[in-house]
């Protein structure tokens, strides 16, 4: 048999990706902010060497910082809603010590 989900209620689920959507928004800014003092500490120490090497650095910082907090929220989301334990682990007999 298979345990029901909190994200089967659609009030809950809802709730749970506002806050999600929140925590990307607020994210986000955290980004713009790191790559614009990145941006400038670079232009300091270096100079202007190429605009493409400043846009490739924004580029992948900002990817980066996104993809992490993005996949970080979702195992808070997973972990805080309490679908982890919702799941049914097949090999869970398995692991057992004897």
């Amino acid at each position: 048999m298979v345990s029901k989900s909190p994200f089967d209620d659609p009030v809950t689920a809802a709730a749970v990706w506002t806050r999600f959507r929140r925590l990307m928004r607020w994210m986000f800014l955290v980004t713009v902010t790191t790559v614009i003092g990145a941006m400038i500490v670079l232009y300091r120490q270096e100079g202007m060497v190429s605009i493409h090497f400043y846009i490739a650095t924004a580029i992948g910082m900002s990817f980066a910082m996104l993809l992490m907090s993005a996949l970080m929220g979702l195992v808070f989301l997973s972990s805080g809603t309490g679908h982890d334990e919702s799941v049914i682990n097949p090999v869970e007999d398995d692991t057992k010590p004897l």
